[in-house]
């Protein structure tokens, strides 16, 4: 993701079939941080904005696991240094 809404819509998945987190995409990215990692291997975030994923020419409405890990990082980073 080139720019991170932070704020922005999101519902974080899980394909086993627990309720979803329908919040913002740093509430969802926090809640995926505290998933086991087998709960993180089933998860997907639902965007309501599309974005640009590196190597692709099309942009996409759902992050892979690896996509919000990054995430997961970049927010750790943020707050951080806030």
């Amino acid at each position: 993701m080139k720019t991170v809404i932070w704020d922005q819509a999101a519902t974080l998945i899980d394909l086993d079939g627990k309720a979803p987190l329908i919040s913002t995409l740093r509430e969802c990215v926090r809640h995926f941080a505290v998933m086991k990692s087998t709960a993180r291997a089933e998860a997907r975030v639902l965007l309501t904005q599309p974005t640009f994923r590196e190597g692709r020419k099309t942009r996409t409405w759902i992050l892979e696991p690896s996509e919000i890990e990054q995430l997961t990082l970049l927010l750790r980073e943020e707050e951080a240094s806030a």
